[in-house]
């Protein structure tokens, strides 16, 4: 599956909403001697603050908010819109590439975004997408050669999905290894006696993994095994591990004809990104545009 990234120049930064916050209130108003820091005996006014923001980063702010501006009305003069299923298709390629549905959350929380806030953004990058792709030809040739440039990377290596239950002593391990034996269930277990809270939620699922990705004895274990075997305790530097083998994918060679259209998803993603900067700067041109700061 493809990775995805959101639209760059469609994100608002930090700095343009201070921008647009401090800039809300007029230079005479009491509003702008408002203190925002003090050290000692001295201030810091929202004026001072204001006055450096602009000084610094107010011409790359003001740039990136006339370019949305742009771009928001150009999509209202070609009529474009984007459907619900086109945006819970595309979400769904995100969220499988942050590992699934719990850490998608994580990373929205990480970075202050609701899920709503998110698909907003997907609506942006799906509706310049709409009007910058006819104007990307790809042909047979591209992909070959994108292809044969990138082939390692196509290869799938060898993979092994195992679950574990990790404790922190010996004795422990041995004590579910017997509950194991007489049939136990291993999720079960997982929940109740596993260190690795994240995974023990999940029954101790740890997903697919190639070499590396893992500690040594941890992996050695893993990939000597066979499906649906559950492995004696293996000690590492986390505690004791119990391993049991859920799948097996064997390591593949790049095909191109099974790739195409992976390749020519990816080839139209980067012409995107490239020709949106060339069909930008073509339809400023049909607007009357002041940009006051430039003349200080």
């Amino acid at each position: 599956m493809r990775k995805k990234k959101l639209f760059p120049l469609l994100a608002v930064s930090l700095l343009a909403i201070i921008l647009t916050v401090t800039t809300g209130c007029s230079k005479d108003s009491k509003a702008t001697d408002e203190t925002v820091a003090t050290i000692g005996d001295e201030k810091i006014t929202k004026d001072e603050l204001y006055e450096v923001l602009v000084q610094s980063a107010g011409q790359e702010a003001l740039t990136a908010m006339i370019d949305d501006k742009v771009v928001v009305l150009e999509l209202k003069k070609e009529k474009v819109s984007v459907s619900d299923k086109e945006v819970d298709a595309e979400l769904a390629i995100y969220v499988e590439n942050a590992g699934g549905q719990e850490a998608f959350d994580a990373a929205l929380k990480t970075n202050a975004m609701t899920e709503k806030e998110f698909k907003e953004n997907i609506v942006d990058y799906l509706s310049i997408r709409k009007i910058i792709e006819p104007r990307i030809e790809i042909t047979d040739e591209d992909i070959k050669a994108y292809f044969e440039e990138n082939k390692e990377s196509f290869n799938e290596e060898e993979q092994v999905a195992a679950s574990h239950i990790l404790v922190e002593d010996e004795a422990t391990a041995k004590k579910v290894a017997k509950k194991l034996a007489d049939g136990e269930d291993f999720a079960t277990l997982a929940k109740e006696f596993s260190t690795d809270t994240m995974s023990a939620e999940n029954g101790g699922e740890l997903g697919l993994f190639p070499r590396g990705k893992m500690v040594a004895e941890f992996e050695d274990v893993a990939f000597s095994m066979k499906v649906d075997a559950i492995s004696d305790p293996v000690k590492t530097e986390h505690g004791y591990h119990i391993i049991h083998v859920t799948d097996k994918k064997a390591a593949k060679k790049a095909v191109l004809s099974e790739l195409k259209e992976e390749i020519k998803g990816l080839l139209l993603e980067e012409g995107v990104q490239v020709e949106y900067v060339n069909w930008l700067d073509e339809v400023k041109l049909d607007y009357k545009i002041e940009n006051s700061l430039l003349t200080k």
